[in-house]
């Protein structure tokens, strides 16, 4: 899966410094993973303790793996923006934090009627709108999938995961058609509801009828159609360009989404074991609990999981296909296991080291970007990530509860007591408009995004 992830991200930093159309498409393919590898988890535990799930255990799972990161993230860009950044940039970011906190950004761009393909250069943490989004649907989505477990006892427990999965990713495509509007797309593009159908696609192919249904092909099968799906793939992220894309409200997201999901189930449900386990992992931005390849080819499992997985020798049986085999290249792997810290990080680099600052334009400005992004997101790793999920035990129980509010309180402080810009600064005075119509005073050169700032030329992640 970090391979996976790895272009998920590289795609995402790609579209946003402006070099590839369809690098947007690597958001849909983060909530897929996400959609596959969370429900994955909740399945297997669920059938390891006779359906019973722990749900305070996963939140705080998801606690450990996604707060320490973000929390640093928040704090360390609203103390750069406002060391750093234009009057405009500073105003937005306070405006926008409340909202980044309650993991409710991608409502409160949409109420604000953001104009999501075109002000992304005055927002710093408009990316964050996917995060909620993923955060939202680990709300929900364990709570649906416990209760249908324990309704549906040991027979039939998947049966009606899969059919709840099915019907509400076809009810999310409705409302994404119904809805849509050809002059903004923010509302269906950022809306839950209606990007609900790619994580459900994927808890979908980890579900036992739909694992059983692609062990029905051989393993060359498999291999075969992990090959096609891949070129489509790969084709429709070439092609795609922008909220103008043919199709793409209208079924296009879905078909990729569909098509990411067949892809991930050919090559993650390798040959069951014993007690009836598949090799994947817990979500999309969790590389350290998802599957380790140890050197003698066999598969364990990392801290944060609850179970052993397939046979020796399984994965190295899938390993045979090309698409694995570029999937496991180091560099892809490596992005991959950084990809959730560099999500968060670049965003806030991309706006801050605008041409301006650092005086480089095209490849060259990216190649900076891209360093530090990646410097801030190692960092971010070695630092925070890994040393509260595997070497805190105060991040577990009540202590960790307390930590977690302490947090959230700690980060609503500093929002606090950041100045706020002057009332006006980086707008017009429209009083002192010359007859030209142009602004006679300094602060109307700073309405605008810093030159070199990417404004979103399409759809982006």
């Amino acid at each position: 899966m970090e391979g996976l992830r790895g272009l998920a991200v590289l795609g995402v930093l790609l579209f946003h410094a402006g070099h590839f159309g369809g690098g947007f498409l690597g958001v849909d393919l983060f909530f897929v993973l996400s959609g596959f590898l969370i429900t994955g988890l909740l399945l297997r535990e669920a059938r390891a303790a006779d359906g019973r799930i722990r749900l305070a255990a996963f939140w705080g799972r998801r606690a450990r793996r996604l707060v320490p990161a973000l929390a640093v993230m928040i704090a360390g860009t609203l103390v750069l923006v406002t060391l750093f950044g234009a009057p405009s940039l500073r105003r937005q970011a306070l405006d926008d934090t409340p909202w980044v906190l309650a993991n409710l950004a991608n409502w409160h761009f949409i109420a604000e009627q953001t104009g999501y393909w075109q002000a992304s250069g005055t927002q710093v943490f408009s990316h964050l709108w996917s995060i909620a989004v993923e955060e939202q649907f680990y709300v929900v989505w364990p709570l649906l999938v416990a209760l249908l477990v324990r309704v549906g006892g040991p027979g039939g427990s998947e049966r009606l995961v899969a059919v709840a999965a099915t019907t509400g990713a076809l009810l999310s495509l409705a409302l994404m058609i119904t809805l849509v509007d050809p002059v903004d797309t923010t509302r269906v593009y950022e809306g839950t509801d209606t990007r609900a159908f790619s994580l459900l696609l994927g808890a979908l192919a980890a579900t036992e009828p739909a694992s059983r249904l692609v062990r029905r092909f051989g393993e060359r099968a498999r291999t075969r159609w992990a090959a096609a799906l891949a070129a489509a793939i790969t084709a429709y992220w070439l092609t795609a360009d922008g909220q103008g894309s043919p199709g793409l409200f209208q079924g296009g997201l879905f078909l990729h989404a569909l098509a990411a999901a067949l892809l991930i189930a050919c090559v993650a449900h390798a040959p069951r074991d014993g007690a009836g386990h598949t090799p994947h992992g817990t979500d999309a931005h969790d590389p350290d609990s998802a599957d380790v390849h140890t050197p003698d080819g066999a598969v364990a499992h990392a801290p944060d999981g609850a179970v052993a997985h397939a046979p020796h020798g399984a994965v190295a049986r899938i390993r045979r296909g090309v698409v694995v085999r570029v999937l496991s290249v180091p560099p892809l792997r490596g992005l991959g296991l950084l990809s959730y810290s560099l999500y968060l990080w670049h965003w806030p680099v991309f706006l801050l080291l605008d041409e301006e600052r650092l005086g480089l334009t095209g490849w060259s400005r990216t190649v900076v970007l891209l360093a530090v992004s990646l410097a801030a997101a190692l960092l971010s790793k070695l630092l925070v990530e890994d040393p509260v999920r595997f070497r805190a035990p105060w991040a577990y129980g009540r202590t960790g509860a307390v930590a977690l509010l302490g947090t959230l309180a700690a980060l609503l402080a500093l929002w606090a007591f950041l100045p706020r810009p002057q009332l006006g600064a980086g707008t017009v005075d429209i009083t002192r408009l010359s007859a030209d119509g142009s602004a006679a005073t300094e602060s109307s050169r700073s309405a605008g995004p810093p030159p070199g700032t990417p404004i979103r030329p399409g759809p982006w992640g």
